[in-house]
């Protein structure tokens, strides 16, 4: 859906190629996150050893 829609701006003219590139690596890591926090509430780990963070 996110890369369908920065493909439909720039066919319409709302955006630049490089500006629905952005939009939707933003949006694209956002998405990620949230749905990580959903599955997860409470967790904080970020990416580091497992053995660094709290998974819940």
């Amino acid at each position: 859906m996110v890369v369908g829609n920065a493909l439909a701006s720039v066919r319409n003219g709302e955006a630049s190629v490089e500006d629905a590139i952005l939009h939707a690596a933003v949006h694209g890591w956002y998405e990620g996150h949230i749905q990580g926090e959903d599955e997860c509430p409470g967790c904080d780990f970020r990416g580091g050893l497992p053995k660094n963070g709290n998974r819940g």
